[in-house]
């Protein structure tokens, strides 16, 4: 168990000390929350031979291959939702583009419940969802048994317990207390079947403040061994009540996705001839990042709470 100790660091020195080359490895998050600058660092680091442990993934799946950072995806698929296609995971598999990966495939449901396994400590879980399907025809590693108690046929599935997971969350103490509004994911359970958890915050908040509303610490700090605050983090994903999804911004990476050379010239141009997260943030334009906390607003608001007189704590 981690301690309640300060255990904030920068960025930089979170996926240098828990991501070296080869680690397992996963994000939390699912179009929304996803931690797009750390993907970036992890990126300009020049990660190897990661596999990249899912249920499902978007943007920041298909870029990490795309870099060539992976050598290995287990889950259920890699895509980039309501704006294209996973193209550089497909050109990954396909034509092994930049890298050939494996990849260990599962349903969505049954990936979760490898990560079930994982938070719970035990070696596998069973489940019936996998029965019927062709999944199991092409991976060995699920195994199909029958009930010792009813006779009847279910898969096994193996716990998977990442080297890393990075989550972000809107709140955080600097002990890693970490709040999230919102779609939970699979988050929760993630920070407990990992072995290391480095934690990013839109803000960090004094412990008081997140006692106020202790239900909505969805990662508590003893799954914690990182903080980093990291404003704008998600972009262009949504975070609820901070900034809303930058979909132009999406859009345009996809004209660019359409072919290898043309990823990679993007790549270069936002990822790898940028110093830091900070100098993203400026090449996108203080007023842009604005606009998207104000389309955010007008669609939720963090409460705040209100004591009895009026007066706001």
């Amino acid at each position: 168990m981690r301690s309640d100790k300060d255990k904030q660091t920068s960025l930089q020195e979170a996926v240098k000390t828990y991501l070296p080359n080869g680690s397992s490895m996963s994000f939390g998050g699912l179009g929304a929350r996803d931690p797009f600058a750390v993907l970036y660092e992890i990126i300009r680091q020049g990660a190897k031979d990661l596999t990249l442990m899912t249920t499902s993934i978007m943007d920041i799946g298909n870029i990490l291959i795309g870099a060539g950072c992976v050598r290995k995806v287990e889950g259920a698929y890699v895509w980039i939702g309501s704006v294209g296609s996973g193209l550089n995971y497909r050109r990954a598999v396909e034509k092994g583009v930049p890298v050939k990966i494996e990849i260990e495939e599962y349903s969505n449901y049954s990936a979760s419940l490898r990560f079930l396994a994982a938070s719970m400590n035990i070696p596998f879980m069973a489940t019936k969802s996998l029965i019927g399907s062709d999944i199991p025809k092409y991976n060995d590693k699920i195994k199909l048994i029958d009930d010792p108690f009813t006779n009847e046929p279910v898969a096994l599935v193996s716990a998977a317990s990442p080297d890393v997971v990075f989550i972000h969350v809107q709140k955080a103490d600097t002990a890693g207390n970490g709040q999230i509004w919102g779609i939970l994911m699979n988050d929760p359970t993630l920070a407990r079947a990992a072995k290391k958890v480095v934690l990013t915050c839109e803000e960090i908040v004094s412990t008081r403040e997140i006692r106020k509303l202790p239900n909505l610490t969805a990662i508590p700090a003893y799954c914690v061994d990182a903080v980093v605050e990291i404003p704008f983090c998600s972009h262009p994903m949504w975070t609820a009540g901070y900034y809303w999804c930058d979909l132009p911004f999406r859009r345009n990476f996809m004209l660019y996705n359409k072919t290898q050379e043309g990823f990679e010239k993007w790549l270069k141009e936002w990822v790898l001839d940028i110093k830091d997260w900070n100098a993203f943030l400026n090449k996108i334009g203080k007023d842009r990042l604005e606009k998207l906390a104000k389309m955010e607003r007008d669609n939720y608001n963090i409460p705040v709470l209100a004591y009895e007189g009026g007066a706001k704590r």
